[in-house]
């Protein structure tokens, strides 16, 4: 399964792609921050709105296209104050309901895990619905599971739900030391 890193003119061109994606993934459940029903319109506008945080460095997106669509994506939110550098968040893990089981959602972590590490990233975060389908993926991938917050986000349907931290150390030389002008470049 290929998947290729989007840039800005290329995340505004797949914008209602990856809406559908969007979409798909709320209807069928998942608390990536949307209420059901999520209108297409505001799905394409939110995946354009992500375009200038591309272009800024500040959020890396990957697709996964398969016969005309994209039936997944990652992404990781960079930090952009000079305390945080060394760390990134994973954000909007989705598998489209069809392609789900084929190992989809493990390669695109591991395509954000191996790009974070050539960033120079030494620390990924990022939260998940407690008790989801998602949480046995990021266990079986080596995640540490941090904490949980109780009533953190409401599920597409409306009811709060607890999240499930995690964190994961990735690359190598992690000494927990960064210079006042190191840092990762992106």
């Amino acid at each position: 399964m290929t998947v290729r890193r989007l840039d800005a003119p290329q995340l505004r061109a797949a914008a209602d792609e990856l809406a559908d994606l969007l979409t798909d993934t709320v209807e069928d459940g998942a608390s990536i921050g949307f209420l059901a029903p999520l209108a297409r319109t505001a799905a394409v506008d939110w995946w354009r709105e992500r375009a200038d945080a591309v272009a800024a460095g500040h959020l890396a997106v990957w697709a996964a296209p398969r016969d005309g669509r994209i039936i997944g994506t990652v992404s990781l939110a960079f930090p952009g104050k000079p305390n945080s550098r060394h760390r990134a968040e994973l954000v909007k893990l989705m598998v489209h309901r069809e392609a789900r089981g084929e190992g989809l959602g493990r390669r695109l972590l591991t395509v954000a895990e191996d790009a974070a590490v050539a960033a120079g990233i030494t620390l990924l975060h990022l939260d998940t619905e407690t008790d989801s389908p998602a949480e046995h993926l990021y266990r079986s991938t080596g995640w540490t599971r941090a904490g949980v917050i109780p009533d953190y986000a409401a599920s597409p349907d409306g009811v709060l739900r607890p999240t499930t931290l995690y964190y994961k150390r990735v690359g190598t030389g992690v000494d927990g030391q960064l210079g006042a002008t190191d840092g990762p470049r992106r």
